[in-house]
């Protein structure tokens, strides 16, 4: 498999569309704790509520769900429920050779509709701003995957 290295155009457009998508999906766990620090709450264990340096006075209130915390949170589900979808059909799309504008419109049009669904999340738009945006990114899964299994099945 020789065409799997990142001199290969094509594996190297999954690579940084891989990797953009990792790093946004990691930073929603700092983007969580960032939140919880500023609200001194949304915490989700009793142990969180144990006096330490970081919570010098530990109250049951902060166990109690904080809307900007929670928000981080089903920011961080979406990802977690799509993200893995994309890692795969990204890298078995690639592998099926597709032209290189093909693959960077089908990988990069993933990440920038991820990354305008956070946005439209974080800030509180309208569902149907968000619903949109993930409609986008989910076309270009399914359009990657059913690609990639005709293009198998005639292989």
């Amino acid at each position: 498999m020789d065409g799997i290295n990142l001199h290969d155009p094509l594996f190297a457009t999954y690579v940084v569309a891989a990797s953009l998508i990792i790093l946004k999906a990691v930073a929603m766990s700092w983007l969580t704790v960032v939140r919880m620090v500023r609200a001194q709450g949304g915490y989700r264990s009793p142990e969180d509520i144990k006096k330490t340096p970081l919570n010098p006075a530990p109250d049951p209130a902060q166990l109690l769900p904080n809307e900007d915390v929670e928000r981080i949170r089903r920011i961080q589900m979406n990802d977690l429920e799509s993200l893995p979808y994309f890692l795969v059909a990204g890298f078995l799309c690639v592998l099926t050779k597709p032209s290189l504008l093909l693959a960077q419109c089908l990988l990069y049009g993933y990440v920038a509709s991820r990354l305008l669904h956070f946005l439209a999340y974080l800030t509180g738009q309208i569902h149907d701003i968000r619903a949109m945006l993930w409609t986008v990114g989910s076309v270009i899964l399914v359009f990657m995957t059913v690609r990639t299994l005709l293009v198998a099945l005639g292989a």
